[in-house]
């Protein structure tokens, strides 16, 4: 195995703390999170008390001052252990540097705190029921009247939308202006007029809260503003490379997983007189996966190391997002097809994986678009 020099003794000492946490905290519980369509909120909090949510942010809002390492250590150990319910990556990888990097003094000291302890959950409202991908095709508005914004629109497919507190909503601030027209608001959820639809059924991911939102002449504050007006569409762009690495890395880890789940597996399932493994196709179909997820390994670490030293660029990130996610679900289906029947049984944690992985190439932006960001590069 080609060592992972991305790492070292403080990031392998902190999986492990955070390994055994999942396995008494979590693991025992997902299943019964499946069937209810979410996450235990108390996980949130003792999550919070141990100090493994928003691990790189600074000391100052109650962080750790780690550096982003330790955030892929959390995305990871969640992926490989097939705990999809937990939303703890878009919560402190995804929402928390929003309002770190473009938040006033005034929205940091007031949230910031209360995400590291698990206070508030939080999410990020994008798509709409008429626009995914296309940030122009977004209709939910803002207008301002005073000293607040009156919020109307809807949101779905809202990751922690049912445990949310806090919620990065993109409305529009200037409907002429397309793209460029867009803004960013901190939204709190028993606000009035702020509203939760059904939790999603959805095909994986079961334990994942996933939601309709809707606004009614939602007041929020100016305050509440983040970033300037009509800055919206600039600071998403600014931030979507870290969400792609993310995926990138929840993918591989994943990968891993269930290489490891298909080849134990292999070694005990009797055909004909004889472990899978003994026959060519399996060891064929097996040395191929081990040799495409390794060449993922090395890409998505080195794409972690450039994150580290701020080199990440939007493309780079693009194709991270694309290729690893591509190769998650031919990881998943061709294991499924190892396991035989057994593998699509639910009670196998093969049949989770490949029903999760599906999605990984629809959201932070399909793997279409990748291709377009990568083609506009060229």
């Amino acid at each position: 195995m080609i060592p992972r020099t991305v790492f070292d003794s403080d990031t392998e000492g902190f999986r492990d703390a955070f390994r055994k946490f999942l396995e008494k905290e979590a693991v025992p519980f997902h299943d019964e999170w499946e069937k209810a369509g979410q996450v235990d909120r108390n996980l949130w909090r003792k999550a919070g008390e141990m100090g493994f949510l928003c691990p790189d942010m600074s000391e100052e809002y109650g962080g750790s001052g780690a550096d982003f390492r330790f955030n892929a250590v959390i995305a990871e150990e969640v992926a490989s252990l097939g705990l999809t319910g937990i939303g703890f990556s878009l919560h402190s990888d995804i929402v928390a540097p929003y309002i770190l990097h473009y938040g006033s003094a005034e929205q940091k000291a007031k949230y910031l705190p209360k995400l590291a302890r698990g206070e508030m959950v939080t999410a990020i409202a994008m798509t709409e029921p008429g626009a995914g991908s296309d940030l122009q095709g977004v209709k939910t508005t803002a207008v301002l009247q005073g000293d607040h914004y009156v919020l109307n629109g809807s949101k779905t497919f809202i990751t922690n939308g049912q445990l949310a507190d806090l919620v990065i909503v993109v409305a529009k601030t200037d409907p002429k202006a397309g793209a460029k027209g867009t803004s960013l608001l901190l939204v709190e959820t028993a606000w009035e007029g702020f509203s939760k639809g059904k939790n999603l059924e959805k095909v994986g991911m079961k334990a994942q809260d996933t939601s309709e939102l809707f606004f009614q002449d939602v007041k929020v504050p100016k305050e509440n503003l983040l970033g300037g007006e009509n800055t919206g569409f600039m600071l998403l762009m600014q931030e979507l490379p870290q969400e792609r690495l993310l995926v990138g890395v929840s993918a591989i880890a994943a990968c891993e997983a269930a290489f490891q789940w298909t080849l134990d597996y292999c070694k005990e399932r009797k055909a004909f007189g004889k472990s899978l493994l003994q026959f060519q196709n399996t060891r064929f179909k097996l040395a191929e996966l081990k040799a495409e997820i390794t060449a993922g390994r090395v890409f998505m670490d080195r794409c972690l190391e450039l994150h580290l030293s701020k080199k990440l660029d939007i493309p780079t990130a693009a194709m991270l997002k694309q290729w690893s996610t591509d190769l998650q679900c031919k990881v998943m289906d061709e294991c499924v097809q190892l396991h035989g029947g057994y593998g699509y049984m639910w009670e196998y944690p093969i049949a989770r994986a490949w029903a999760d992985s599906r999605v990984q190439k629809i959201y932070a932006g399909t793997n279409e678009i990748m291709k377009e960001i990568v083609a506009r590069s060229l």
